[in-house]
């Protein structure tokens, strides 16, 4: 019988990709809340491993979302009030627009071709868990930034965006079946990237985020626009 998680690993895998996997399943399954510190020590004798693979894996499931960095306090669960969501949203309208337009008119067939591969799988596909769900949808907005070709535009968003996706995730599991994550609501999108649609990105996003959200560009000079519908 193995003694240690080293024991259970394959060759193949780096400790602390499994160490991450291990924590990413732990927030998802509710072992650790949202908002719950993430202590390395006692995560590394927990798993059985040193502090550095735990330190490894904190910062990888930073990059995708799910932990938050408090300068001099540590790691944390990721978690936002919904002033913050909102207030990410009322930029995520503005900037994202601005990648909507920058990528219809940067688009190669390649692109669209890519674009419309990933709607068609968020049309028909059956996922199993909500982070699932928030890796692909995130997939195809991160497409669309790509497609913008302004890295800054693209980094921004992806750093607004990645908490914004994995706390949501992390909401609606706790909710389990009350509620759903939608998918079959971005070809609008699509369409307006296209040219095939007299939508303007700014009133594409709004009615894309009110799928989620209510009044998602509150906070936002748009509220001001009584003729964003």
């Amino acid at each position: 019988m193995p003694t240690s998680v080293l024991d259970e690993l394959p060759e193949i895998a780096p400790l602390k990709s499994h160490v991450a996997d291990r924590i990413r399943n732990a927030i998802l399954k509710g072992e650790f809340k949202p908002g719950d510190r993430l202590n390395e020590t006692r995560i590394a004798s927990q798993f059985k491993v040193s502090r550095i693979p735990v330190r490894e894996a904190l910062q990888q499931l930073q990059a995708q979302g799910l932990v938050m960095n408090h300068p001099r306090r540590g790691m944390f669960v990721i978690t936002l009030t919904e002033e913050d969501i909102q207030r990410i949203n009322s930029l995520r309208i503005l900037l994202e627009a601005e990648a909507i337009k920058l990528c219809r008119a940067n688009l190669t067939a390649t692109q669209e071709q890519r674009l419309t591969a990933i709607v068609e799988e968020m049309e028909t596909v059956h996922l199993d868990s909500y982070f699932e769900a928030s890796l692909l949808d995130l997939k195809f907005h991160r497409s669309i930034w790509a497609c913008s070709g302004n890295p800054y535009l693209e980094k921004n968003l992806d750093s607004l965006l990645t908490v914004l996706f994995a706390h949501q995730a992390l909401a609606y599991t706790a909710l389990h079946d009350n509620v759903y994550w939608p998918l079959d609501h971005h070809r609008p999108l699509l369409e307006v990237i296209r040219g095939n649609s007299s939508t303007s990105p700014e009133t594409a996003m709004i009615n894309h985020l009110r799928m989620r959200y209510t009044n998602p560009e509150r906070f936002s000079s748009l509220a001001l626009s009584p003729g964003v519908q």
